[in-house]
């Protein structure tokens, strides 16, 4: 499992906040790359206790990690009761959201490198190089129905620290994606620039439409007589309502096509596959059973004669 934040700093989970700023300090002094030029390994560690220090370190942010509110790295813990959106996929970094969060709330990692190398170069200004590096990236699994995964929308989303961002589900999103907001994870080191917020995608199933692809899928109930006779009847789609004509004898399980009604992808449309599937009335019809039963008399046919043969 991974480490807890108190863990990575060496300190209990009920330390006090001076405790957690002692620890961190002395880390720090040990750890920061000006004292182990070319150490990658030092680097990185520096790093991890630098991102534990901003969850337990802040007091606020501390209280939202014991509540279970946001993960070690920063993330969402808690259910949203709205959609969640995009500014690129996987990769992309054109987003024009621009973060104003610095270590504003972390006033006291200047004082250590105020004691690590002289209070003029803590703030770039003395002789000795300083330490810059991109924050870390924060990940936040977001919920969304449907159909704005399919369709595209536009939401309002809360971050972490409270911020809201109006973000984008882009056309065609897809169950797992990861959406990327850059400059909206944890503040960078000295003038390194912050990272990015990783939205993961958590598409809601809905109770008509399945996706295959970038086709969709849907089963269509038709009466007795639709199926026998044929007729013109209402098919939902992800677009909305089309007619479409049943074609005369048609049993359960015929499946008709729909090109162009399913997901939009590529600036191409999928299509929608449609199950026809005969159901009865909902009441017995005394009327109906008196017909079936002079039809079977005078009419009758074996629908699993081809099967029985097959099964051997």
């Amino acid at each position: 499992m991974a480490k807890t934040p108190y863990e990575i700093l060496g300190v209990a989970a009920d330390a006090s906040q001076d405790d957690i700023r002692k620890a961190y300090r002395k880390l720090a002094k040990t750890l920061h790359p000006d004292l182990n030029p070319g150490d990658a390994a030092a680097e990185a560690r520096f790093k991890e206790v630098t991102q534990a220090y901003q969850i337990v370190g802040d007091e606020e942010r501390r209280g939202r990690y014991d509540r279970g509110e946001i993960d070690a790295s920063g993330q969402e813990r808690q259910p949203h009761p709205y959609y969640r959106e995009h500014a690129g996929g996987p990769g992309h970094h054109d987003h024009p959201y621009h973060s104003t969060r610095g270590f504003e709330d972390f006033g006291d990692l200047g004082d250590v490198f105020s004691e690590l190398f002289g209070r003029d170069a803590a703030h770039g200004g003395g002789r000795r190089h300083r330490f810059h590096a991109r924050g870390g990236d924060v990940r936040y699994r977001l919920e969304v129905e449907f159909l704005d995964a399919a369709r595209g929308a536009r939401t309002r989303v809360t971050m972490a620290d409270g911020r809201t961002l109006d973000v984008r589900i882009p056309v065609g999103a897809r169950d797992g994606m990861t959406l990327r907001l850059a400059g909206h994870g944890m503040p960078g080191h000295g003038d390194g620039p912050p990272g990015d917020a990783l939205i993961e995608l958590a598409v809601r199933p809905h109770p008509v439409f399945r996706r295959d692809g970038d086709d969709i899928r849907v089963e269509l109930p038709i009466t007795v007589d639709e199926a026998v006779l044929g007729g013109k009847v209402q098919v939902p789609t992800i677009h909305g309502p089309v007619a479409v004509t049943v074609p005369k004898n048609s049993s359960s399980g015929r499946v008709l096509r729909l090109k162009g009604k399913g997901v939009r992808a590529a600036g191409d449309h999928g299509d929608q596959f449609v199950t026809l599937r005969v159901v009865l009335p909902p009441h017995a019809d005394p009327e109906l059973e008196a017909f079936m039963s002079e039809w079977r008399r005078n009419r009758a046919y074996d629908p699993r004669a081809d099967l029985m043969k097959k099964a051997g």
